[in-house]
């Protein structure tokens, strides 16, 4: 069985790109490149909804999820982060740093968390909303926050943080998404990164432990 997929040239990248760019929403609307075939993400933008730069691409989309490093980028996160096609980070960076090491990986997209407080983070979001494939993503620092009902705003995944403690639930057909922390270790509390597999509007997330538990004491 042969498929036939339509050819996306070097010339028709660019003309949709200078479209896209000269356009008044250019501001508002996002363009990532992942790596390998370009295309598959894009910004859900209420004001100018059409204005969206979309390729075909094959393959499920591996999407990286780190929240809470607290100033801190583990070797271990980047290198369990080597690959991904974009990185969201859940709020409490920590420092700017941090997102200039995640950025040599991939496109980051970063919400603010309740320690950013210095002139770096002035201008991130407290929440982000885009679109992945057929999926929507809703990103925020902490949970306790959220002004929506996610499926009734047909979102698939929200991500979160603040909680350091790492989760994956699904309720009413939507998947939350807490990689715990990926910064300084919180009492007994796992260090931790997540991932997402995102083929159209299917989603699937894995948690990927960095460091090893550390194991209780015994009494003598």
């Amino acid at each position: 069985m042969f498929l036939l997929l339509p050819v996306v040239t070097v010339d028709t990248l660019a003309s949709q790109t200078r479209s896209l760019v000269s356009s008044p929403c250019a501001q508002d609307v996002g363009l990532f490149f992942p790596t390998g075939s370009p295309g598959g993400m894009r910004e859900l933008n209420p004001v100018c909804p059409s204005r969206l730069v979309r390729m075909n691409a094959m393959g499920p989309r591996r999407i990286g999820v780190i929240s809470d490093t607290h100033g801190l980028l583990r070797p271990e996160a980047l290198t369990a982060l080597r690959g991904v096609e974009l990185i969201i980070h859940a709020g409490d960076i920590g420092a700017a740093a941090v997102l200039e090491g995640l950025r040599a990986l991939a496109p980051v997209k970063a919400v603010r968390g309740n320690v950013d407080r210095e002139p770096w983070a002035r201008d991130l979001p407290t929440t982000e909303a885009f679109e992945i494939d057929e999926a929507g993503v809703y990103v925020l620092h902490d949970l306790g926050g959220i002004d929506l009902v996610p499926d009734a705003a047909r979102f698939k995944v929200v991500v979160t943080g603040h909680s350091h403690r790492p989760a994956i639930q699904e309720r009413d057909g939507v998947l939350f998404v807490n990689p715990g922390s990926a910064g300084p270790r919180r009492f007994r509390l796992p260090v931790s990164i997540a991932l997402l597999h995102i083929r159209s509007a299917s989603v699937e997330a894995e948690l990927v432990p960095l460091l090893p538990v550390p194991a209780l004491s015994r009494a003598r």
